[in-house]
Order: structure tokens, then sequence, then C-alpha cells
């Protein structure tokens, strides 16, 4: 494991000099099913899923299961060479799974050049893939997911209930001031789930609900910024919630952060900065990186007369996979909207706090 997070490091490290990448820019233009594959002239993508379970007993499961792309050759210096060892993307995925009864977070992470097919993106139904792990997607719209690791394996078909979300205004969204520091980024914020989950001796039928994410950039993150904290929540209205907020190195909240709801009828609103507030609640501290997590929060929209908050089903959610280190984990809901009772189930994202993100931007 470690001299693959070194290889990663050193590799990250020289995609960090910039080349002749395109940038997110206003008036980028969706379509699908065509944006749901891959973007190559942006150096990074990844494509999203988080979810929460429960087989027949009622037990309950999470899982988060991420490929990432990270350009290594841009456009304008790719073809002139027929050697499998010279590659245009490098290859990573993380595989997590969240099991409150039996107080386990359990987390992995491939990596792979690609260079003899078995990493690759955009290649017929498949979007993604690393060796068994992959994200196909079929005729219907539908999404099929596989992934295993030692104690634990899934295999997962979702449905989309509702159409893309583009997120942010004018088809990008912005993570920094100045042009470039944005992404195209949308979401299907719920996704009907069934499948199979393995975990130790125990095999189960399962069913339950995901969320999608699809976001592709250059150059999000600015000086200055250390990481973010991001937030999916469905709430049992049918209505869904995606909010950032960008951390600048001073403890600070960059005022770019931003948001969209999703009502129930699939309709969305943008949410500005200015339009929510997010106000730790609980922390938790890893005894492997020391990096001190807010993993319970208050969160309120007074626009929308919403009020909720997030407990998380385990707090050691965290994800020590070098050179990144982040908390990832499922949680609970428990809040009002226009004064009656609202629950619900959401993932929950931090990043850069055991030390400042400079490689990966959301």
């Amino acid at each position: 494991m470690k001299r693959i997070g070194n290889w990663m490091a050193a590799t990250l490290a020289v995609l960090c000099l910039g080349a002749d990448w395109q940038i997110a820019l206003p008036g980028s233009h969706y379509e699908f099913p065509r944006d749901h594959h891959l973007h190559s002239d942006f150096k990074t993508e990844w494509w999203y899923f988080t979810g929460n379970l429960t087989n027949g007993s009622g037990r309950r499961l999470g899982y988060e299961l991420t490929f990432f792309r990270q350009g290594i050759r841009p456009p304008n210096e790719r073809g002139g060479t027929t050697s499998y060892f010279v590659v245009d993307d490098l290859k990573f995925a993380h595989f997590t799974v969240t099991d409150p009864a039996g107080k386990t977070f359990l987390f992995q992470q491939k990596t792979s050049r690609g260079s003899f097919g078995e990493g690759g993106f955009g290649e017929g139904a498949r979007l993604a893939w690393i060796d068994s792990w992959r994200l196909t997607m079929n005729a219907d719209g539908s999404f099929d997911l596989a992934a295993d690791l030692s104690a634990a394996d899934m295999q997962l078909h979702l449905v989309p209930l509702k159409a893309p979300v583009i997120h942010g205004t004018n088809g990008i969204s912005e993570k920094a001031a100045g042009e470039g520091h944005a992404s195209c980024y949308y979401s299907i914020t719920r996704l009907r789930t069934t499948g199979q989950m393995h975990l130790h001796d125990e095999r189960w039928a399962v069913t339950g609900e995901s969320w999608f994410d699809h976001e592709w950039a250059t150059n999000q993150l600015a000086p200055g910024q250390a990481g973010w904290n991001w937030v999916s929540a469905q709430f049992d209205d049918g209505s869904e919630l995606m909010l950032y907020q960008m951390r600048l190195t001073n403890g600070r909240i960059d005022p770019v952060s931003s948001g969209t709801l999703v009502r129930a009828d699939g309709s969305s609103v943008s949410l500005t900065s200015a339009d929510f507030q997010m106000t730790p609640l609980g922390f938790w501290k890893s005894e492997t990186t020391q990096a001190n997590y807010p993993i319970g929060w208050k969160i309120v929209v007074p626009r929308e007369q919403l009020e909720f908050t997030i407990r998380p089903v385990l707090s050691d959610q965290e994800l020590v996979l070098p050179p990144i280190t982040y908390w990832e984990g499922a949680y609970d809901i428990a809040g009002t909207r226009s004064g009656k009772s609202l629950g619900g189930h959401g993932y929950l994202e931090l990043t850069g706090y055991a030390a400042p993100l400079r490689e990966l931007n959301r």
C-alpha cells in the first residue's frame, strides 16, 4: 500500500504543474445519457455513488463506490505512441461498507494505469472499471455496480427516480473566485436500489436508496483553500438537498460555497452560501491521523423553513488512503420543514482535515 501511495503522490504532483486542459466555463451544456460518459479533455473527473440500504430483517448498511480519473497527458500531447505503458490517465477507485450494527467500517482503494484493459472508462456499456469493480449503464437508463473487499462484496442495480439535476449557475459549480475554479457537476439525487451484499460470513438481499454524483473539472481549488464539507440528504418527503462549504486554510468558509434543493417533483432551487447555515454539533478525533472531524451538524435553510441535524450511524468512517485521507459516511436526519417533522438519511464528506487537500477537487 505504501508503494502505491508514493507512486500516486508522485503522479498527482506532476499533474498539478498544469497543461492544456479544458476548464469549466459559464454556458456549459449538458446532454444525457452522453454526459454520463467520460470527459477526457478535463484533468479531473469522478463518478460517485453512495447509498443507505437494509436487508430483510432491517439491518442497516451503507456503501460508497467512487471511480476517479486523473489526466496525465493533456489532449494536445496524446497519440504518437503504441506503447502499452504510455497512458492518458490514472484510474483509481474507493469502495467502503458501513455496518453500524457490527460497528465496522471497511474501505479499500484500487489504482490502475489500465495499460492492458484492466481499468478504464467509456467502453460500451461500461462507464468505469478497475478489475472486478465496475460501473455499467444499461439501455433503459439504470446502472449496475459491483465491488468487493476481502470481507465484503456487493452487486447492486440502481434505477433513477428523478432526472439529473445541474448544480450551480449557468452550467458550472463555482468552487473559488476566478476563471476556471469551477466544475461541471450534476447529480441523480435518488435511485431505487436493489441487489446483494455479502459481509463476513453472511449474504443478504438488500434494498434502499442511492445518490449519484458526476463531476469533471480542471484546477478547481485555489490557493488558500484547504478542503470542503459536503452533504447529500434524502428526506422522507421525497425531496433532496446537496450543500458544500469550501474551507479556507484560515478556518473560514469561502463565500462561493453553495447548494441545491431538489423538490419531490424533481424541480430544483439553487442556494448560495447566504441561503443556509451549517453549525458543527459534534466531533470525532481519529486515532490514526489525529484529524478532528465535525461529524455532527445542524443545518438550517431559512427560505425553505427547513432545519435538521445530522447524526452519523458510525463515528469512525475515515478513509486513510495515502496520499488522500478523508471522512465519508452514512448518517440519519432528524428535523422539521414548515414546522412538520422530517426524517431521512444521507452521506457526509469531510476533506482537508488530516492535511490540506491539494490534488483532488470537488
